[in-house]
């Protein structure tokens, strides 16, 4: 058996030039189609412009633009692979589409005609013998050929511009697609890829800062109570007045209860158990009991979120409470969890001196949280106030 050694060289070529020219067949396709729809939506808006101004009208014209819009959609993702899902981009879309699409269309038409005309005639004339001398006067060169490969040469060229022309006029569309009726899957699928990659990015550099903010807590807090209740039990340790000894242990003891609650406000800011246990509600309840000012909770939740939303959520109430308090100087704070069909919501608002940063550490973790959740993180603080920070979450967390 002898093997064919150009096989797997001219094999992959082949495909390759065959899977262009079914792309530029494809486009070509979409584009006449579309200097043919062009052609429908100029008249379209010619009539439906003055129709337009009376009201009896706008229904029908409102219905006519839906219409062809639809149709745009359908050709541009059936022959131009360009498949949307945005709302209507109005008559300013129509009337674009139609001028790009009736000159495109008639450009790459007039082009694919003349090079046809050219390929017959050359054709013709090396068929029939009937092809004639004719003389190429270039700079430096003199050439004679005939009217019979000038004409097929002309066409391949022209043909081949023409088939630029076509993907040109498919990549305009694309783009001016793209601008009214919104981006295709694939860069929609490119955007929702780089999202992912920067709220991944912004999640690490949130758990980061709170730990962080958690050896700052342990560090100014937990470690110089830790130190004071050893300094004084040394102390009384070496002691030898009985009366210095006794004083000595109060302190201590004294020191070891404000350790533990130290020690619980700390286990308490990194994740309180009631969360888990009792749920959202009471968890804000034991925040609100904490603030040391007035704080109302309007909980309006039918049921549990699941875990992830629940202590995004959580988090972010307990923030803006925290800051509200030890920023902002409020007096009254109210928190409002709301929820519709698709998202849940927390809104917090107080009536502290504003000036709220959200690029702060605590505020920008927070929006990192959410945005990690397929969420939407609003901080609205004007300088004297009122602040309001509201986040909203999709009640079904994104899937990995």
């Amino acid at each position: 058996m002898s093997a064919n050694p150009a096989g797997p060289a001219t094999g992959p070529g082949l495909a390759s030039m065959s899977e262009h020219g079914h792309r530029v067949v494809r486009v070509l396709a979409g584009v006449l189609l579309g200097m043919a729809l062009g052609a429908v939506e100029l008249a379209f808006l010619c009539v439906a412009g003055p129709a337009s101004l009376l009201p009896a009208t706008r229904p029908a014209a409102a219905r006519g633009l839906a219409v062809l819009t639809t149709l745009e959609r359908a050709r541009l993702a059936r022959w131009l692979g360009h498949g949307t899902t945005g709302e209507s981009g109005g008559y300013a879309f129509i009337a674009a589409r139609a001028a790009l699409g009736v000159l495109g269309g008639y450009a790459c038409a007039a082009g694919l005609f003349l090079s046809g005309l050219l390929l017959f005639g050359g054709l013709w004339d090396l068929a029939w013998g009937e092809a004639e001398a004719v003389p190429l006067d270039l700079p430096g060169v003199k050439l004679v050929t005939s009217s019979g490969v000038l004409g097929l040469t002309s066409s391949a060229v022209l043909l081949a511009l023409s088939a630029l022309l076509v993907l040109a006029v498919g990549s305009l569309e694309r783009r001016l697609a793209a601008h009214f009726l919104g981006p295709d899957h694939d860069e929609r699928l490119r955007r929702r890829i780089a999202e992912l990659t920067a709220t991944r990015s912004g999640i690490v550099k949130a758990v980061d800062d709170e730990r962080r903010r958690i050896e700052r807590d342990l560090h100014d807090g937990v470690q110089q109570r830790g130190v004071a209740l050893a300094m004084l039990l040394g102390r009384a340790r070496h002691s030898r007045d009985h009366a210095r000894t006794a004083e000595l242990v109060a302190q201590a003891y004294g020191e070891s209860r404000q350790l533990l609650d130290e020690l619980r406000s700390v286990a308490w800011r990194i994740y309180p158990t009631a969360l888990d246990e009792l749920g959202l509600h009471a968890a804000l309840t034991g925040v609100a009991e904490r603030a040391g000012v007035p704080v109302t909770v309007h909980y309006a939740l039918a049921e549990r979120p699941v875990s992830e939303i629940e202590t995004a959520l959580y988090f972010a109430a307990r923030e803006a409470i925290t800051n509200a308090v030890k920023h902002a100087g409020a007096h009254d704070i109210l928190v409002v969890l709301s929820e519709d069909e698709r998202t849940v919501s927390v809104a917090i608002s107080d009536d502290g001196k504003g000036g709220a940063d959200p690029s702060g550490g605590g505020l920008s973790g927070l929006a990192r949280r959410v945005l990690a959740l397929d969420g939407e993180f609003i901080v609205d603080s004007p300088p004297g106030g009122p602040t309001r920070i509201a986040a909203t979450l999709p009640k079904a967390p994104p899937c990995e």
